[in-house]
Protein backbone atom coordinates (compact mmCIF):
# COMPACT_ATOMS: atom_id res chain seq x y z
CA UNK A 1 0.00 0.00 0.00
CA UNK A 2 1.57 3.49 -1.04
CA UNK A 3 2.30 5.41 2.29
CA UNK A 4 1.60 9.01 0.28
CA UNK A 5 -0.84 10.71 1.63
CA UNK A 6 -4.02 10.83 0.05
CA UNK A 7 -4.34 14.02 -2.08
CA UNK A 8 -8.46 14.97 -2.59
CA UNK A 9 -7.78 17.58 -5.29
CA UNK A 10 -5.79 15.35 -7.32
CA UNK A 11 -7.77 13.22 -10.21
CA UNK A 12 -8.55 9.69 -9.11
CA UNK A 13 -7.64 6.51 -11.69
CA UNK A 14 -9.81 5.95 -14.83
CA UNK A 15 -11.06 2.51 -15.22
CA UNK A 16 -8.48 -0.16 -17.11
CA UNK A 17 -7.31 -0.26 -20.13
CA UNK A 18 -8.60 -2.78 -21.79
CA UNK A 19 -11.99 -2.83 -19.75
CA UNK A 20 -12.22 -4.83 -17.16
CA UNK A 21 -14.72 -5.26 -14.20
CA UNK A 22 -12.75 -3.51 -10.75
CA UNK A 23 -11.98 -6.33 -8.04
CA UNK A 24 -12.59 -6.57 -4.26
CA UNK A 25 -11.05 -3.48 -2.81
CA UNK A 26 -7.99 -3.57 -0.41
CA UNK A 27 -8.65 -3.86 3.61
CA UNK A 28 -7.51 -1.21 5.35
CA UNK A 29 -9.28 -1.97 8.35
CA UNK A 30 -8.83 0.94 9.95
CA UNK A 31 -9.79 5.06 8.94
CA UNK A 32 -9.01 6.65 6.42
CA UNK A 33 -11.20 3.88 4.47
CA UNK A 34 -10.73 4.27 0.76
CA UNK A 35 -14.43 5.63 1.34
CA UNK A 36 -12.94 8.33 3.74
CA UNK A 37 -10.98 9.08 0.60
CA UNK A 38 -13.34 9.30 -2.15
CA UNK A 39 -15.69 11.39 0.10
CA UNK A 40 -13.06 13.65 0.13
CA UNK A 41 -12.09 13.55 -3.52
CA UNK A 42 -15.54 14.46 -4.58
CA UNK A 43 -15.51 18.76 -4.55
CA UNK A 44 -13.01 18.64 -6.81
CA UNK A 45 -14.38 15.39 -8.48
CA UNK A 46 -17.96 17.03 -9.33
CA UNK A 47 -15.93 20.50 -11.04
CA UNK A 48 -14.01 18.26 -12.85
CA UNK A 49 -16.77 16.36 -14.24
CA UNK A 50 -18.67 19.72 -15.36
CA UNK A 51 -15.48 20.97 -17.00
CA UNK A 52 -15.60 18.31 -19.33
CA UNK A 53 -19.00 18.30 -19.63
CA UNK A 54 -18.85 22.09 -20.87
CA UNK A 55 -18.48 22.29 -24.27
CA UNK A 56 -21.06 22.14 -26.94
CA UNK A 57 -19.69 18.91 -28.64
CA UNK A 58 -19.63 17.10 -25.59
CA UNK A 59 -21.73 13.87 -24.19
CA UNK A 60 -24.02 16.32 -21.98
CA UNK A 61 -24.88 18.43 -24.45
CA UNK A 62 -25.12 15.75 -26.84
CA UNK A 63 -27.42 13.90 -24.76
CA UNK A 64 -29.50 17.18 -23.47
CA UNK A 65 -30.40 17.66 -27.34
CA UNK A 66 -31.36 13.90 -27.12
CA UNK A 67 -33.88 14.58 -24.89
CA UNK A 68 -34.73 17.92 -26.07
CA UNK A 69 -35.90 16.07 -29.25
CA UNK A 70 -37.29 12.75 -27.19
CA UNK A 71 -39.84 15.62 -25.26
CA UNK A 72 -40.72 17.77 -28.79
CA UNK A 73 -42.37 14.73 -29.80
CA UNK A 74 -43.98 13.47 -26.91
CA UNK A 75 -41.60 10.30 -26.51
CA UNK A 76 -40.74 9.16 -23.20
CA UNK A 77 -37.39 9.63 -21.80
CA UNK A 78 -36.83 6.63 -18.90
CA UNK A 79 -33.31 6.43 -16.76
CA UNK A 80 -32.37 3.61 -15.01
CA UNK A 81 -30.04 1.58 -13.20
CA UNK A 82 -29.40 -0.77 -9.94
CA UNK A 83 -28.46 -0.10 -6.46
CA UNK A 84 -26.83 3.74 -5.67
CA UNK A 85 -26.61 4.04 -9.63
CA UNK A 86 -30.82 3.43 -9.45
CA UNK A 87 -30.93 6.05 -6.77
CA UNK A 88 -28.74 8.30 -9.18
CA UNK A 89 -31.00 7.84 -11.81
CA UNK A 90 -33.63 9.38 -9.41
CA UNK A 91 -31.57 12.14 -8.93
CA UNK A 92 -30.47 12.54 -12.27
CA UNK A 93 -34.43 12.27 -13.39
CA UNK A 94 -35.06 15.44 -10.47
CA UNK A 95 -32.47 17.70 -11.79
CA UNK A 96 -33.73 16.48 -15.95
CA UNK A 97 -37.04 17.78 -14.93
CA UNK A 98 -36.50 20.86 -13.23
CA UNK A 99 -34.47 21.85 -16.65
CA UNK A 100 -36.93 20.59 -18.87
CA UNK A 101 -39.79 22.92 -17.03
CA UNK A 102 -37.26 25.66 -17.17
CA UNK A 103 -36.54 25.30 -20.61
CA UNK A 104 -40.35 24.73 -21.35
CA UNK A 105 -39.66 22.36 -24.24
CA UNK A 106 -42.94 20.72 -24.84
CA UNK A 107 -44.35 18.77 -28.01
CA UNK A 108 -46.42 21.35 -30.08
CA UNK A 109 -50.12 21.49 -29.60
CA UNK A 110 -49.79 19.88 -26.07
CA UNK A 111 -50.44 21.76 -23.09
CA UNK A 112 -48.88 18.92 -20.65
CA UNK A 113 -45.05 17.96 -21.31
CA UNK A 114 -43.60 14.52 -21.10
CA UNK A 115 -41.04 14.78 -18.63
CA UNK A 116 -38.35 12.64 -17.55
CA UNK A 117 -39.00 9.33 -15.62
CA UNK A 118 -37.11 6.38 -13.51
CA UNK A 119 -37.97 2.45 -14.12
CA UNK A 120 -35.79 -0.49 -12.03
CA UNK A 121 -33.26 -1.90 -14.63
CA UNK A 122 -34.75 -5.17 -14.22
CA UNK A 123 -37.99 -3.97 -14.13
CA UNK A 124 -37.48 -2.12 -17.32
CA UNK A 125 -35.92 -5.06 -19.05
CA UNK A 126 -38.90 -7.07 -19.43
CA UNK A 127 -40.92 -3.97 -20.19
CA UNK A 128 -38.90 -1.47 -22.34
CA UNK A 129 -40.78 1.20 -24.34
CA UNK A 130 -40.68 1.18 -27.77
CA UNK A 131 -39.86 5.03 -28.36
CA UNK A 132 -38.33 7.77 -26.75
CA UNK A 133 -35.03 7.48 -25.24
CA UNK A 134 -33.94 5.07 -22.20
CA UNK A 135 -30.58 6.67 -20.47
CA UNK A 136 -28.86 3.68 -18.39
CA UNK A 137 -26.78 5.07 -15.05
CA UNK A 138 -23.75 2.60 -14.33
CA UNK A 139 -20.83 3.46 -12.79
CA UNK A 140 -18.23 1.12 -13.98
CA UNK A 141 -20.86 0.32 -17.01
CA UNK A 142 -20.47 -3.69 -15.86
CA UNK A 143 -24.09 -4.22 -14.39
CA UNK A 144 -26.04 -7.12 -15.88
CA UNK A 145 -29.69 -5.43 -15.43
CA UNK A 146 -29.14 -1.97 -16.52
CA UNK A 147 -26.94 -3.76 -19.77
CA UNK A 148 -29.81 -5.92 -20.54
CA UNK A 149 -32.62 -2.43 -20.16
CA UNK A 150 -30.43 -1.05 -22.46
CA UNK A 151 -30.42 -3.85 -24.72
CA UNK A 152 -33.71 -4.49 -24.18
CA UNK A 153 -34.72 -0.47 -25.23
CA UNK A 154 -32.76 -0.78 -28.51
CA UNK A 155 -34.31 -3.72 -29.50
CA UNK A 156 -37.65 -2.60 -28.75
CA UNK A 157 -36.95 0.84 -30.84
CA UNK A 158 -36.11 3.39 -28.34
CA UNK A 159 -32.56 5.42 -28.90
CA UNK A 160 -30.16 4.78 -25.29
CA UNK A 161 -27.71 6.50 -23.56
CA UNK A 162 -25.42 5.93 -20.53
CA UNK A 163 -23.57 8.15 -18.20
CA UNK A 164 -20.63 6.25 -17.01
CA UNK A 165 -16.64 6.51 -15.84
CA UNK A 166 -15.89 4.83 -19.37
CA UNK A 167 -16.86 4.40 -23.13
CA UNK A 168 -14.65 1.68 -22.98
CA UNK A 169 -17.59 -0.51 -20.98
CA UNK A 170 -19.59 -2.77 -21.96
CA UNK A 171 -22.68 -0.54 -21.31
CA UNK A 172 -21.35 2.21 -23.10
CA UNK A 173 -20.87 -0.49 -26.48
CA UNK A 174 -25.04 -0.61 -26.46
CA UNK A 175 -25.63 3.17 -25.76
CA UNK A 176 -25.80 5.47 -29.00
CA UNK A 177 -24.80 8.51 -26.76
CA UNK A 178 -22.03 8.21 -23.85
CA UNK A 179 -21.79 10.93 -20.60
CA UNK A 180 -18.49 9.76 -19.05
CA UNK A 181 -17.23 10.86 -15.74
CA UNK A 182 -14.14 9.87 -16.05
CA UNK A 183 -12.56 8.75 -12.80
CA UNK A 184 -13.27 5.28 -11.33
CA UNK A 185 -14.78 4.97 -7.76
CA UNK A 186 -11.90 3.05 -5.36
CA UNK A 187 -14.17 1.04 -2.78
CA UNK A 188 -17.48 -0.49 -3.51
CA UNK A 189 -19.51 1.48 -0.90
CA UNK A 190 -19.74 3.27 -3.57
CA UNK A 191 -19.84 7.25 -3.29
CA UNK A 192 -17.91 8.08 -6.25
CA UNK A 193 -20.25 6.25 -8.07
CA UNK A 194 -23.23 8.44 -6.65
CA UNK A 195 -21.88 11.80 -7.02
CA UNK A 196 -20.95 11.18 -10.35
CA UNK A 197 -23.85 10.72 -12.55
CA UNK A 198 -25.67 13.96 -10.30
CA UNK A 199 -22.60 16.26 -11.56
CA UNK A 200 -23.26 14.98 -14.94
CA UNK A 201 -26.64 15.98 -14.41
CA UNK A 202 -26.35 19.16 -13.20
CA UNK A 203 -24.48 20.01 -16.96
CA UNK A 204 -26.66 17.47 -18.98
CA UNK A 205 -29.48 20.29 -17.47
CA UNK A 206 -27.95 23.54 -17.94
CA UNK A 207 -27.35 22.49 -21.75
CA UNK A 208 -31.11 21.58 -21.66
CA UNK A 209 -32.37 25.11 -20.22
CA UNK A 210 -29.62 26.42 -21.85
CA UNK A 211 -27.91 27.92 -19.31
CA UNK A 212 -23.67 27.91 -18.61
CA UNK A 213 -21.91 25.53 -17.84
CA UNK A 214 -18.55 27.69 -16.31
CA UNK A 215 -16.58 27.95 -13.82
CA UNK A 216 -19.04 29.49 -11.62
CA UNK A 217 -21.14 26.87 -11.83
CA UNK A 218 -18.19 24.31 -11.00
CA UNK A 219 -17.06 26.80 -8.35
CA UNK A 220 -20.72 26.23 -6.87
CA UNK A 221 -20.85 22.54 -7.10
CA UNK A 222 -17.33 22.38 -5.11
CA UNK A 223 -18.12 24.81 -1.83
CA UNK A 224 -21.74 22.61 -2.33
CA UNK A 225 -19.87 19.25 -1.40
CA UNK A 226 -17.25 20.77 0.26
CA UNK A 227 -19.18 22.02 2.72
CA UNK A 228 -20.69 18.36 3.79
CA UNK A 229 -16.91 17.44 3.87
CA UNK A 230 -16.19 20.02 6.48
CA UNK A 231 -18.92 19.19 8.83
CA UNK A 232 -17.25 15.79 9.22
CA UNK A 233 -17.30 16.00 13.08
CA UNK A 234 -20.82 17.02 13.23
CA UNK A 235 -21.56 13.73 11.66
CA UNK A 236 -19.22 11.51 13.88
CA UNK A 237 -21.31 13.14 16.82
CA UNK A 238 -24.63 12.00 14.74
CA UNK A 239 -23.48 8.75 14.38
CA UNK A 240 -22.31 8.23 17.67
CA UNK A 241 -26.07 8.82 18.86
CA UNK A 242 -27.33 6.44 16.58
CA UNK A 243 -24.95 3.81 15.97
CA UNK A 244 -26.62 1.40 18.65
CA UNK A 245 -30.22 2.16 17.01
CA UNK A 246 -32.19 -1.01 15.06
CA UNK A 247 -32.95 0.15 12.52
CA UNK A 248 -32.68 3.49 11.47
CA UNK A 249 -34.98 4.81 9.26
CA UNK A 250 -34.94 7.54 7.36
CA UNK A 251 -37.64 9.57 5.72
CA UNK A 252 -37.61 12.58 3.06
CA UNK A 253 -39.58 14.50 0.68
CA UNK A 254 -39.46 16.07 -2.95
CA UNK A 255 -35.66 16.00 -4.40
CA UNK A 256 -34.23 14.78 -1.03
CA UNK A 257 -35.81 11.03 -1.59
CA UNK A 258 -33.50 9.86 -3.82
CA UNK A 259 -30.74 11.06 -1.39
CA UNK A 260 -32.55 9.53 1.22
CA UNK A 261 -32.89 5.85 -0.53
CA UNK A 262 -29.01 6.25 -0.60
CA UNK A 263 -28.68 7.23 2.57
CA UNK A 264 -30.61 3.35 3.34
CA UNK A 265 -28.41 2.00 1.16
CA UNK A 266 -25.43 3.02 2.29
CA UNK A 267 -26.16 2.60 6.32
CA UNK A 268 -26.81 -1.02 5.46
CA UNK A 269 -23.96 -2.08 2.99
CA UNK A 270 -21.78 0.18 4.82
CA UNK A 271 -22.08 -0.29 8.33
CA UNK A 272 -24.46 -3.80 8.81
CA UNK A 273 -27.05 -1.86 10.54
CA UNK A 274 -30.77 -2.61 8.91
CA UNK A 275 -32.55 0.57 7.52
CA UNK A 276 -35.26 1.36 5.68
CA UNK A 277 -36.79 4.83 3.92
CA UNK A 278 -39.77 5.91 4.20
CA UNK A 279 -41.20 8.54 2.31
CA UNK A 280 -42.32 11.63 4.72
CA UNK A 281 -46.33 11.27 4.96
CA UNK A 282 -45.85 7.24 4.43
CA UNK A 283 -43.86 7.02 7.74
CA UNK A 284 -47.07 8.27 9.92
CA UNK A 285 -49.25 5.41 7.92
CA UNK A 286 -48.95 2.32 10.16
CA UNK A 287 -45.37 2.39 10.06
CA UNK A 288 -45.22 4.17 13.04
CA UNK A 289 -46.66 1.54 15.30
CA UNK A 290 -43.11 -0.98 14.63
CA UNK A 291 -41.36 1.80 15.76
CA UNK A 292 -39.46 2.29 19.62
CA UNK A 293 -36.62 3.81 21.88
CA UNK A 294 -35.00 1.47 19.37
CA UNK A 295 -35.85 3.24 16.85
CA UNK A 296 -33.34 5.79 14.97
CA UNK A 297 -34.82 8.08 12.28
CA UNK A 298 -33.21 10.43 10.10
CA UNK A 299 -34.98 13.34 8.63
CA UNK A 300 -33.39 14.61 5.56
CA UNK A 301 -34.96 18.17 4.33
CA UNK A 302 -33.34 20.57 1.83
CA UNK A 303 -35.49 20.80 -1.44
CA UNK A 304 -36.96 24.57 -0.98
CA UNK A 305 -39.50 24.15 -3.02
CA UNK A 306 -42.79 23.68 -1.56
CA UNK A 307 -40.69 23.91 1.52
CA UNK A 308 -43.14 25.06 4.36
CA UNK A 309 -45.68 22.70 3.73
CA UNK A 310 -42.71 20.15 3.71
CA UNK A 311 -41.22 21.65 6.83
CA UNK A 312 -44.76 21.71 8.97
CA UNK A 313 -44.77 18.05 7.70
CA UNK A 314 -41.72 17.30 9.06
CA UNK A 315 -42.41 18.94 12.33
CA UNK A 316 -45.35 16.51 13.07
CA UNK A 317 -43.29 13.73 12.22
CA UNK A 318 -40.04 14.36 14.48
CA UNK A 319 -43.00 15.18 16.78
CA UNK A 320 -44.15 11.59 17.28
CA UNK A 321 -40.94 10.20 17.51
CA UNK A 322 -40.03 12.42 19.94
CA UNK A 323 -43.52 10.85 21.89
CA UNK A 324 -42.43 7.49 21.00
CA UNK A 325 -38.33 8.04 22.55
CA UNK A 326 -36.53 7.70 19.10
CA UNK A 327 -33.14 8.45 18.63
CA UNK A 328 -33.88 11.21 15.94
CA UNK A 329 -31.28 13.52 13.63
CA UNK A 330 -31.51 15.37 10.65
CA UNK A 331 -29.74 17.16 7.81
CA UNK A 332 -31.60 20.22 6.56
CA UNK A 333 -30.82 23.25 5.17
CA UNK A 334 -29.86 26.67 7.61
CA UNK A 335 -33.67 27.95 6.87
CA UNK A 336 -34.93 24.18 8.00
CA UNK A 337 -32.97 24.09 11.24
CA UNK A 338 -33.99 27.78 12.63
CA UNK A 339 -37.80 26.33 11.84
CA UNK A 340 -37.24 23.32 13.42
CA UNK A 341 -37.09 23.55 17.37
CA UNK A 342 -33.98 21.66 18.55
CA UNK A 343 -35.51 19.39 21.28
CA UNK A 344 -37.01 17.85 18.01
CA UNK A 345 -33.09 16.46 16.90
CA UNK A 346 -31.73 15.21 20.13
CA UNK A 347 -29.23 12.99 18.11
CA UNK A 348 -28.04 16.13 15.84
CA UNK A 349 -28.47 18.00 12.54
CA UNK A 350 -26.17 18.30 9.91
CA UNK A 351 -26.51 21.60 8.44
CA UNK A 352 -25.94 22.41 4.62
CA UNK A 353 -25.91 25.49 2.97
CA UNK A 354 -28.83 26.74 1.49
CA UNK A 355 -26.98 27.18 -2.34
CA UNK A 356 -29.79 29.74 -3.72
CA UNK A 357 -27.65 30.16 -6.97
CA UNK A 358 -28.36 26.42 -7.90
CA UNK A 359 -31.55 24.56 -8.91
CA UNK A 360 -33.43 23.44 -6.22
CA UNK A 361 -33.43 20.01 -7.07
CA UNK A 362 -29.36 20.34 -7.52
CA UNK A 363 -28.51 22.22 -4.13
CA UNK A 364 -30.22 19.58 -2.50
CA UNK A 365 -28.77 16.47 -4.26
CA UNK A 366 -25.46 17.75 -4.11
CA UNK A 367 -25.91 19.29 -0.65
CA UNK A 368 -27.01 15.97 0.93
CA UNK A 369 -24.05 13.79 -0.36
CA UNK A 370 -21.19 14.17 0.98
CA UNK A 371 -23.49 14.54 4.65
CA UNK A 372 -24.99 11.44 3.89
CA UNK A 373 -21.66 9.96 3.33
CA UNK A 374 -19.94 10.90 6.08
CA UNK A 375 -23.07 10.28 8.48
CA UNK A 376 -22.32 6.35 6.94
CA UNK A 377 -19.03 6.56 7.16
CA UNK A 378 -18.86 7.74 10.77
CA UNK A 379 -21.13 5.09 11.88
CA UNK A 380 -18.56 2.42 10.34
CA UNK A 381 -16.08 3.92 12.61
CA UNK A 382 -18.63 3.35 15.27
CA UNK A 383 -19.43 -0.11 14.62
CA UNK A 384 -15.78 -0.96 14.08
CA UNK A 385 -16.67 -1.76 10.30
CA UNK A 386 -14.66 -1.13 7.38
CA UNK A 387 -17.17 -0.29 4.62
CA UNK A 388 -14.88 -0.70 1.68
CA UNK A 389 -15.83 -4.44 0.75
CA UNK A 390 -19.31 -3.84 1.49
CA UNK A 391 -19.35 -7.16 3.79
CA UNK A 392 -18.09 -9.16 0.98
CA UNK A 393 -14.26 -9.36 2.94
CA UNK A 394 -16.42 -12.20 4.54
CA UNK A 395 -16.83 -15.56 2.95
CA UNK A 396 -20.52 -16.28 3.29
CA UNK A 397 -21.53 -12.81 1.97
CA UNK A 398 -19.37 -13.20 -1.32
CA UNK A 399 -20.71 -16.75 -1.96
CA UNK A 400 -23.91 -15.13 -1.41
CA UNK A 401 -23.56 -12.56 -3.97
CA UNK A 402 -22.10 -15.34 -6.02
CA UNK A 403 -24.91 -17.80 -5.78
CA UNK A 404 -27.36 -15.10 -6.89
CA UNK A 405 -25.72 -15.02 -9.75
CA UNK A 406 -25.21 -18.28 -10.70
CA UNK A 407 -27.17 -20.18 -13.70
CA UNK A 408 -29.62 -21.85 -13.48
Amino acid sequence: MSTSPFDPTAPLPGPPDPWRSTSQPSRRGTPPFHMTDMVDAEPALAERILERNAAPGSGAAELARAIRAAIRVGDPVVLTGCGTSEHAALGVAEILREAVRASDVRAPGHTARREPDVAQAFELSLDPPGSGLVIGISHEGGTTATNAALTAAKAAGARTAIITVSDRSPGAALADIVVETGELDQGWCHTVGYVSPLAAAVAIGAHLAKRPVDPALGTALRELLQAGVDRASIAESVAGRLSSARPILVVASGADRPAGRELVLKIEEGTWIPAAYRDLETFLHGHLAATDESTGLVLMLTDRDRGEERLERARGVLRAARVIGMEAAAIVTADIAAELPTELTPAGRIVVPEAPTLPSPVAALLGTATPLQLLTERLARAKGVDPDAIHRDVDRYREAADAADAAG
